[in-house]
């Protein structure tokens, strides 16, 4: 068999190795740069290469050599491709690496705006823009402008919807951008209080199972059906959105509890609001689970439950940095400059705002309880005091304190109330000013003037730039009439803190008692603008202004008063004087009867109605007014007098004849009823006619014996006579009450000794020495007010014999 097997020739040429040492020029970069031909290609503009001499010639025999002087493309002579060296037919051309030569580029094709797609992308465009206005309106407060930015893009994503399903499959319609306008739809009509619609949108959401954690939306439809009242159903979707939110979402979770919690506390249900709120705290307290635990516990009355919540709420974390955070530890100008920066930036304020938020809940809840969780409240106080010092809020104790001697002034008891607060004299001075302050004010309620001014000098000098014990030393030194200086008290207050309301008020009643009337507007102006229905500011500026004899402004803003405070009965009474001064009589009526109507006692307000109806001719109707009054002043003749007199107006003499006479012996020394009575038995022709004027006799020389002793006995004998003479009837000029003056003559005719007449010593009766007869002022001058009427005698065109007997 192996004669039959030739072997090749062994050959130099089918060597495996064979030219692995040959040298190839292609590919030796080390020597480009003594490669003359490859320099000259590069610095010429032509761009070829000239023919290379081969080193070795047995390579270049074996490998061609890219001349460029053949047909058709030639190959690169080297891996990289020189720039420009592509054809020889471009042999000669412009070096042009960018290809400039070739023209600008041919524009970009444009856009088919009638195209479906280009359609649907500007819809889906605009319907994003119209969502985001909404919300932007809805933050700007226009609610209105917000709902039809909503539904407008509502509109828009339904016919979006329609012709997506025409271009393309349903799997591609956006359903990011269904769900936002769905939901943006169902919160605006929520913000309109469209409960009923927002509901609605809410279940197209929650019921389509293409969008995902939907159900978290159950949480608003609860919010919406608590703010209709409905608290069963609230709970129950709480309940669902609850059950839907994974425990991951702890945050989320807690927030839905709290709010199935406050459900409860509405619905009454308060052990299970306490279960809840006691999860909450055990999970991760807060300060508003802390507090409605505690109003559950108060609401069932738990004392030990309200004691653990209460200290379960001092316990709760603010998690804010110390104010140390803010002072400059060192001169360092940077670090200095970044404290100023953020000393009072929105982080900061934000600390403040929930601290403060702190203080009240923990403030109002120690309030709450504290009456009932010991024997007495005090007790109570003490208590929560001992916990608030041993937590975080130690400057709340003080406030406690202050906070037990106002429930003390609550409950009357001012001397424990002043105990309590004259604790605080050794405290620090914030403190000390504060307790002071109440102390001043305490003692100006009970007038005691000198140890108001001194504890409001004491609350002044601790703290010179609390605007309350400013306004109280203000308020002494005003009480004691030097208004000047209380005027500086008030203007330095309002420089400490100019929104101290009171001491505003209170210089503008400074600049009116020292006349100083236009000031004084201005400040109750300034005031009007910080407290817009302030019944008081709206009255002391109509005061001014009347003052300032301005009565149509005085109107106006009395006007502004009663839209305030319509059932106030002073505003309409001087809302009616004003109208009857400017001489509108129905006007003034209408507001005089209402006033009336509230307050049925006023004495001046039923005389100026009566005198209105005597005026109209209804002395009928004046009746029941004059009546009124002769309840409400029964020792004053003069209404009775108008009462008889009412009845002899409207014809009625029998009637009017039985009130003279009841009068006469109510008032038998009443000169006026004698003079009536007379004139009226002389008309009906009565028997009783001689007796009632020989009384009537006897009574006016009994008068004038006395006015001689008086007379003799007195200096100045012209004023006593002038009130003599007003007391008979005639023109005085007095008003309706008995002045002091009056008085002590009225005293001065009881010490006189009596006659033997038997009416004289039967009555034992003031004499009403300053009487004013009211029946003539009523018929002549009726409609203005009772202080200016002039007295005029209703029988003043009757003369009487010297006899007192008709003719």
């Amino acid at each position: 068999m192996m004669q039959n097997v030739h072997l090749a020739p062994e050959s130099d040429e089918d060597d495996l190795y064979s030219g692995y040492n040959d040298y190839n020029p292609t590919y030796d970069t080390e020597e480009l740069e003594n490669d003359t031909g490859f320099q000259q290609a590069v610095r010429t503009s032509h761009g070829r290469r000239p023919p290379v001499t081969a080193k070795i010639p047995s390579t270049a025999v074996t490998r061609p050599i890219a001349t460029g002087y053949g047909d058709g493309i030639s190959r690169p002579m080297t891996a990289v491709r020189a720039a420009g060296f592509t054809k020889a037919a471009l042999r000669g051309s412009a070096f042009d690496p960018l290809g400039q030569s070739r023209g600008p580029a041919p524009p970009l094709e444009t856009k088919n705006e009638n195209s479906p797609e280009e359609k649907i992308r500007q819809l889906e465009k605009k319907i994003n823009e119209l969502v985001e206005e909404s919300c932007i309106a809805n933050s700007c407060g226009d609610l209105k402008l917000a709902l039809e930015k909503a539904k407008d893009a509502g509109r828009k994503e339904r016919v979006l919807v329609r012709q997506r399903e025409q271009v393309t499959t349903p799997e591609n319609i956006n359903l990011d951008l269904t769900y936002s306008v769905l939901f943006n739809l169902a919160s605006q009509y929520s913000a309109n209080e469209m409960y009923a619609e927002a509901l609605n949108t809410y279940q197209v959401i929650v019921k389509n199972k293409m969008f995902s954690n939907s159900g978290r939306l159950k949480v608003n439809m609860g919010n919406i059906y608590l703010k209709q009242r409905n608290y069963s159903k609230a709970i129950k979707f709480y309940r669902m959105a609850l059950d839907q939110i994974p425990s991951v979402h702890k945050e989320m979770r807690i927030k839905i509890m709290q709010n199935i919690g406050v459900t409860f506390i509405k619905t009454g249900q308060y052990s299970d609001a306490i279960n809840s709120f006691e999860h909450i705290m055990s999970m991760a307290p807060n300060l508003k689970a802390g507090f409605n635990l505690i109003l559950s516990y108060f609401a069932i009355g738990d004392q030990e439950k309200m004691k653990k919540a209460f200290q379960k709420l001092i316990a709760v974390p603010l998690e804010i940095d110390d104010d140390d955070k803010y002072i400059s530890p060192s001169d360092d100008p940077h670090t200095n400059l970044v404290i100023e920066a953020i000393k009072n930036d929105h982080l900061r304020q934000m600390e403040r705002e929930r601290k403060a938020m702190a203080e009240k809940y923990i403030m109002t809840a120690a309030k709450l309880i504290a009456p009932v969780i010991e024997t007495s409240f005090a007790v109570g106080y003490d208590w929560c005091v001992e916990v608030v010092k041993a937590s975080q809020y130690v400057e709340l104790a003080n406030d406690l304190e202050i906070n037990k001697a106002i429930t003390y002034l609550r409950q009357k008891d001012f001397n424990q109330a002043v105990d309590t607060l004259k604790m605080f004299e050794k405290k620090d001075s914030r403190v000390k000013s504060a307790a002071a302050t109440n102390l001043s004010f305490l003692y100006y309620l009970e007038n005691e003037f000198a140890q108001a001014s001194s504890y409001a000098d004491l609350a002044v000098n601790s703290d010179r730039y609390n605007p309350s014990a400013l306004t109280n030393k203000g308020n002494t030194v005003f009480a004691n009439g030097d208004f000047e200086k209380a005027a500086e008290f008030y203007k330095e207050a309002l420089r400490n803190d100019s929104s101290c309301t009171e001491a505003l008020y209170n210089i503008g009643l400074t600049y009116k008692k020292l006349n100083r009337l236009d000031e004084a507007l201005e400040c109750f102006l300034k005031l009007h603008a910080i407290l817009r229905n302030s019944a008081q500011v709206l009255y002391q500026i109509a005061n001014i202004h009347e003052l300032m004899e301005d009565p149509n402004q005085a109107i106006e803003w009395l006007m502004q008063l009663i839209s305030v405070v319509p059932t106030d009965s002073k505003a309409l009474s001087k809302l009616g004087e004003l109208y009857d001064s400017e001489g509108d009589k129905s006007q003034a009526f209408q507001y005089y009867y209402e006033s009336y109507r509230y307050f049925p006692s006023n004495v001046e307000v039923i005389e100026w109605l009566g005198a209105y109806y005597i005026d109209t001719q209804f002395c009928e109707k004046a009746i029941q007014y004059f009546e009124r009054a002769s309840l409400i002043q029964p020792t004053q003749v003069k209404w009775q007098l108008m009462v008889a007199s009412c009845f002899r107006r409207s014809g009625n003499y029998q009637k009017a004849l039985d009130t003279y006479k009841n009068i006469h012996r109510k008032f038998p020394e009443n000169v006026d009823c004698l003079r009536f009575l007379v004139r009226l038995c002389t008309d009906i022709g009565l028997k009783e006619v001689q007796e009632y004027a020989t009384k009537l006799k006897r009574l006016e020389k009994m008068k004038e014996i006395r006015e001689q002793r008086i007379k003799s006995g007195r200096d100045g004998s012209g004023s006593s006579r002038g009130k003599r003479e007003g007391s008979a009837g005639s023109d005085s000029g007095q008003n309706s009450s008995a002045s002091s003056k009056g008085e002590r003559l009225s005293a001065k005719l009881r010490a006189l000794p009596g006659t033997n007449e038997p009416y004289e010593s039967s009555s034992n009766k003031k004499i009403d020495a300053s009487y004013v007869d009211p029946l003539g002022p009523q018929i002549e001058r009726p409609k203005t007010a009772a202080k200016k009427r002039t007295d005029e005698d209703d029988f003043a065109d009757e003369e009487l014999g010297d006899d007192l007997l008709p003719e």
